[in-house]
């Protein structure tokens, strides 16, 4: 497999980073905005707050996430770090799992949710049992994601646990 020159790698490093950071501001303004959600009863705020969640995790979102993971596969496949050489890299490969399924499905179908019920039922979806298990998901979700991506920027800084015992060269 060819690798990487040493400029080469440092490009595709700063396009991953690039993409990690839209991602990681992306679930951050989702914070923000479920927190607005939790402490308004202001209709339009709250339709406001959903229509910006639901058009991020459509947009920049799932842009970001995709980015993410194609730079990353790129960095394992052609560089000596591989796939399963090291602990560390397995465990931000897992992180990254459950980041992307909380994103793409998660995260996109509670903002979809309760965009949907905010939409047609006004006001009167804020007394919902349905909506506020929504919310309480989309904010478990968010939370989660923040923390399995900060996980995930600390675990690449200290590159912890080191190489896998019976790792082979021959493993990309």
């Amino acid at each position: 497999m060819p690798t990487l020159t040493i400029t080469q790698r440092k490009w595709l490093l700063i396009l991953h980073l690039i993409f990690i950071a839209i991602w990681f501001g992306n679930t951050v303004i989702f914070l923000i905005l479920s927190i607005a959600v939790s402490f308004t009863t202001d209709e339009n705020v709250v339709l406001s707050s959903y229509t910006i969640m639901h058009l991020l995790a459509q947009t920049s979102g799932r842009a970001s996430i995709i980015g993410s993971v194609v730079t990353g596969i790129l960095l394992s496949l052609l560089t000596k770090w591989g796939f399963f050489k090291f602990k560390w890299i397995i465990s931000k490969e897992v992180l990254t799992l459950l980041s992307v399924g909380i994103g793409i499905v998660g995260i996109y179908y509670w903002t979809l949710h309760a965009f949907t019920m905010v939409s047609l039922e006004g006001i009167e979806s804020f007394q919902n049992q349905s909506f506020i298990i929504n919310n309480y998901q989309l904010f478990g979700g968010v939370i989660l994601q923040i923390l399995s991506l900060a996980s995930m920027i600390v675990i690449s800084v200290f590159k912890p646990w080191g190489k896998r015992k019976n790792s082979q060269s021959t493993i990309a």
